[in-house]
Parts: structure tokens; C-alpha cells; sequence
């Protein structure tokens, strides 16, 4: 398939939208063909302006409302593993990418058509729809992240969605992330004779034990409760069979509640490892759910159940450094993501899109 031949039918419903999406492969770093499709079929909409920033797409109406909600997701999958394409079975569309995140990318594009086609319904909040790559991969690719620093204009509003997997519920901003290096120093020497050295693996074991009896916060934010956390997920040292190591690196990754900066976190992570060298080698902020805004609130009351902290770090917190509040909802089951049995229930797809309506004041 040449990218011209990809044509994105927007007037579908929102399952066949899906299976479509999940049947034009974007693994990560290859999402062009995709983005081409989503471009034209956004472009073919005239009450949309469409820009375009790589393989980034950003959509707006210019209604001239008081508010503005900006919808995101990214086009990019984890590799595809024997799933693509698509089938449905049993109430289910199975595929690469169906619940994280096409079904949900499918519900923004079934909103853009219906706001940016001739004659359609005005909603009661002016739209900015944004379609990303490079989600799943390192973050200095992430294409939320390139318009974030070369278009934040574009990204401008008062509250964003960001289309995630939640399983149809509200997940409310989400928990920072830190990794650091905990390293220990010796002296080489032979292993027959290690009184001539000092084992810098030995010396690692009071990192450990802090580790082993870390406490971690939960915290109370906005009335969302945030479970920190703290674990070592590498460790390394040694050089070879017979000779006593000189260093050796523990790495941690610090998942911290939206009440601390990463400054905070970092001096955290130092302030638990005192005595020991400490080196902060990846941080991303935390973002507060700002479920207290009204067109928050109101999104609350629509999607309905209990909104829950998000556990993880998504790109909501790329919203709120913008001083846009944010939440993840999405039809997609969090659990399944990046599975070979990936699959998305189809009631989900159509109650995500029935509730954005109804909090967009769009009739049916």
C-alpha cells in the first residue's frame, strides 16, 4: 500500500473507523502514511483550519466561543506482532494499536467530522484536535513534544482529552517519573586476593535494603489519590569472573505524585540515597487532574463514574506545562495495551463517542 492510497473515510462509524486505523500500520518512527490520510481527511472538512508540523496534525475550529478543549492522541503503535489487520469477534475488534490508542484517535476524528462538515452543529466549546507520533518511543522524538516547543500556540485552550486507554473512565493527570543512577566505588584487585580490594557490588547492598524498606506516599491531590513509588529496575557492575569490581550502579525510577516539581523529586531521590553518588539521567513532570474546572467538571459529569488518579505518566503532563489542565479517557483497557491480543471492546468505541458528544452539545 503507497501512501496515496490510504483514504480515511471519516463519515464511518466509529468501529469501522477503528478497524481502518488499526489496518493502516504507524509503528513508531513510520507513521507518514497515516498522518498523510488524516491530513486530507481533516483538509476535506471546511469549517476546520488544518495545520501540519511533521508528521504532527493539529485541527481547530474558530467559532469564536469563550472556551476552548483541546482532544489529542497519537497515531503510533508498539511494533505490530502478527495482529494487524484487524478483526472483530465476539463483540471485540482485535488489532495492533486497538486500544492503544486508535479507537481512541477514531472518536476525535468522528468529532472533527461532525463539527467541521458543511452545515454540521456548532459545539458549545471551540475544538483543537491533535494527532501526534513518536508516542511510544524515546521522548526526545515525541511529536507532542516538538510542537510543544515549535507551535505551543497551536496547542493553546482552557482544558485538554487526552484519548488514552482508560477503559471508559476518567483518569485524572498522572504521575511524574525519574530515573537516577545510585553508584558505588572500589578498588579493582583479583579475586584471589580481594583483601587487596574493596567490592563496590558489596557496598551496593545499603541501596538495596533503603529500597526494600521504602515507604512510599500516597497522596491526596484534587481528590485524586496518587500512589508514589520507588524501585530499583537495573542494576550493574563487575568486569569479570576474577577480579573484585571497582564500581556498580543501581538504577531507580522515582514515580512521584503531582504535588512535587521534578526538583523536588530529584531532592527526594538524593535525600534517600544520602551518602551515596546520585545522578538524575531522565525526569518528565507530573500534572494535576484540574477536575475543579467547570468544562472538566462538566466532562465528569457525562462520562459519569468515579474519576481515578492516573498511575502512570502520559502526555497530559506536556499539557499541563503549558498550563493546560488535562485528563486521560479513552474506550481502550490500559491492561491490553502493547499485548498480542490487544482488542478494544466495540461498546466502548460507541459510548466514548456518544458521551463527547452529549459534552459537546451535539445532537444526534
Amino acid at each position: 500500500m503507497t501512501a496515496q492510497s490510504l483514504i480515511l473515510d471519516l463519515a464511518l462509524d466509529p468501529v469501522a473507523l477503528t478497524a481502518a486505523l488499526v489496518d493502516a500500520p504507524s509503528v513508531s518512527g513510520a507513521e507518514q502514511q497515516l498522518a498523510d490520510a488524516v491530513e486530507q481527511a481533516l483538509r476535506s472538512l471546511p469549517r476546520l483550519r488544518v495545520d501540519r508540523f511533521g508528521n504532527n496534525v493539529v485541527a481547530r475550529t474558530e467559532f469564536g466561543l469563550p472556551e476552548r478543549v483541546v482532544l489529542a492522541g497519537h497515531l503510533d503503535t508498539v511494533p505490530i506482532a502478527e495482529n494487524v489487520p484487524s478483526k472483530i469477534e465476539d463483540g471485540r475488534l482485535y488489532g495492533c494499536g486497538a486500544t492503544d490508542m486508535k479507537s481512541g484517535v477514531a472518536v476525535q476524528l468522528k468529532i472533527a467530522y461532525e463539527v467541521g462538515s458543511a452545515d454540521s452543529a456548532t459545539p458549545n466549546r471551540d475544538l483543537t484536535f491533535v494527532f501526534y507520533d513518536c508516542e511510544e518511543i524515546e521522548a526526545v522524538r515525541n511529536g507532542l513534544g516538538h510542537l510543544v516547543r515549535e507551535h505551543p500556540e497551536w496547542l493553546t485552550g482552557d482544558f485538554a482529552v487526552l484519548f488514552e486507554g482508560t477503559d471508559g473512565q476518567i483518569e485524572g493527570g498522572c504521575k511524574g517519573t525519574m530515573r537516577a543512577q545510585v553508584t558505588t566505588r572500589g578498588v579493582r584487585a583479583h579475586s584471589g586476593r580481594d583483601w587487596l580490594g574493596v567490592n563496590a557490588i558489596h557496598a551496593a547492598a545499603p541501596i538495596l535494603t533503603r529500597l526494600a524498606e521504602y515507604q512510599a506516599r500516597q497522596v491526596d491531590v484534587e481528590g485524586l489519590v496518587y500512589r508514589e513509588c520507588l524501585n530499583a529496575v537495573g542494576i550493574a557492575g563487575g568486569v569479570a569472573g576474577n577480579v573484585i569490581p571497582d564500581e556498580c550502579t543501581v538504577t531507580v525510577n522515582y514515580r512521584f505524585a503531582p504535588d512535587r516539581s521534578e526538583q523536588q523529586a530529584a531532592e527526594h531521590v538524593r535525600e534517600v540515597f544520602a551518602g551515596f553518588e546520585v545522578e538524575v539521567t531522565d525526569s518528565s513532570p507530573a500534572a494535576s487532574p484540574g477536575l475543579s474546572l467547570p468544562a472538566a467538571a462538566e466532562f465528569a459529569r457525562v462520562v459519569g463514574g468515579t474519576p481515578v488518579a492516573k498511575q502512570g505518566w502520559t502526555d497530559v503532563a506536556r499539557f499541563a506545562g503549558l498550563g493546560v489542565p488535562a485528563v486521560n479517557f479513552g474506550p481502550g483497557d490500559p491492561q491490553l495495551a502493547h499485548t498480542r491480543g490487544e482488542y478494544v471492546e466495540l461498546e466502548r468505541i460507541v459510548q466514548a463517542v456518544a458521551k463527547v458528544r452529549s459534552w459537546l452539545g451535539l445532537s444526534r
